[in-house]
């Protein structure tokens, strides 16, 4: 059969359609009853249930995955940074108290490799069943000239619901506040540009090195899932969390800022948790400073919570956490606080 003049150019608009073809089965696992209409079409349509909220407000995110993408295609694994995609979503819409209703994904390309996207669509699946967050609909593009070949990029756009009297938005937080640290998966999705930097280029290894220190390979490492919390902040009764922040790019220097009120400092006591090897050899061996690595990495914690001090036991238990640091008077600023000194980092707001 002759190639069609489209497909010469680089674009297979057959290709594209038998892939979208198969992956129903895929998305369907994500759907309830909120979901209506058939696979493919030009929205997807869902059917909120609003029952027992008195004003809900609808929350909205949209995100990539980074360079870690990097890392995907050199190992040819690519569920995992579907899942990241999805999971960082949630987080986003988390720290509000959001529950996530559906999600859309993106997913442009120098060419669609069947066996490429169905793992990423199975990504996408896995952490939206996960996540109680339906897959309603997304768009792939072939776009030869415009990518690498092999490589591709991810977007992915999420809508949640919450009630607007139990959205978390840090205007309760004051001073004598206790601030809980829930452990990252390793990089999470950010910083990918520097640790490739390091370990490849300058420490010239390979993503099958193994590294003492690090139980995986160093690209089975890098390639850890980023962690859905918002199931386990879901079980936090109401008003108990006063402030989350998700900690993603910027760390936790540039990430606590963005919900204190501006009459309160975050201290971070940067010795009451193990931080993982990875980033401990990330800043020996990249020779990175130290308040960069708050600022670059997550440094462990994935997630932060203030609470009360009176919650802090209760709430570190079942959220699976500890205390790493306090909220002072201040001017908005995070504090990183070590045995022997501590160090003042202005608000970036």
């Amino acid at each position: 059969m002759k190639k069609k003049a489209y497909a010469r150019a680089g674009v297979d608009v057959d290709l594209g359609n038998r892939l979208k073809r198969n992956i129903h089965r895929l998305v369907r696992q994500t759907h309830g009853p909120e979901v209506l209409g058939k696979i493919g079409g030009f929205g997807g349509l869902f059917v909120p249930n609003f029952s027992g909220l008195r004003e809900p407000v609808l929350v909205s995110s949209v995100d990539g995955v980074g360079t870690k993408l990097k890392i995907a295609f050199a190992l040819d694994r690519h569920d995992t940074v579907g899942a990241d995609l999805v999971n960082h979503c949630i987080n986003d819409i988390a720290v509000l108290g959001a529950k996530p209703l559906f999600f859309l994904d993106y997913i442009g390309a120098e060419k669609l490799e069947p066996r490429v996207f169905a793992q990423i669509l199975r990504g996408f699946s896995k952490a939206c069943r996960a996540g109680g967050c339906a897959l309603i609909g997304g768009e792939t593009a072939q776009m030869p000239g415009m990518y690498r070949r092999g490589e591709y990029d991810l977007a992915g756009c999420i809508v949640g619901v919450v009630e607007r009297a139990r959205m978390i938005d840090g205007s309760r937080i004051r001073p004598g506040d206790v601030i809980l640290g829930l452990p990252s998966n390793g990089l999470h999705t950010n910083g990918y540009s520097l640790a490739r930097k390091i370990f490849f280029e300058q420490m010239r290894l390979q993503p099958a090195a193994r590294i003492p220190g690090l139980r995986l390979s160093l690209g089975e490492e890098l390639l850890r899932t980023h962690r859905n919390y918002q199931p386990l902040l879901a079980k936090v009764p109401h008003g108990k969390l006063k402030g989350l922040a998700h900690i993603t790019g910027g760390g936790l220097l540039d990430n606590l800022p963005r919900i204190l009120p501006k009459t309160c400092d975050a201290v971070i006591e940067t010795g009451s948790w193990k931080v993982p090897p990875i980033f401990q050899i990330l800043q020996e061996r990249g020779r990175v400073d130290r308040d960069e690595m708050y600022q670059v990495f997550n440094m462990g914690i994935g997630m932060a919570a203030v609470v009360s001090p009176n919650d802090a036991a209760s709430l570190g238990k079942l959220l699976r956490a500890k205390v790493i640091g306090r909220i002072e008077r201040g001017k908005g600023a995070v504090i990183l606080s070590e045995a022997q000194r501590s160090r003042k980092i202005p608000s970036r707001n």
